[in-house]
């Protein structure tokens, strides 16, 4: 169960230090269009990504 836990932080890690390490110039550009977008619709996309990755999660967990 750990095991899982900490090989899915890792991914994500390494997914997100491959943008900023191989684009951090469209970074600054999409957070800067994350600006142009309301917090209350920000927040729903994060309640949604949230969403998905929970039952990703519980997915993938049921397969083992």
């Amino acid at each position: 169960m750990w095991i899982a836990i900490v090989m899915g932080l890792g991914m994500v890690l390494v997914i997100e230090g491959l943008v900023f390490a191989l684009a951090p110039s469209r970074m600054e550009d999409l957070l800067k269009a994350l600006t142009a977008i309301p917090p209350e619709t920000r927040r729903l996309i994060g309640f949604g990504a949230v969403a998905v990755g929970a039952v990703l999660t519980s997915w993938g967990i049921s397969l083992l």
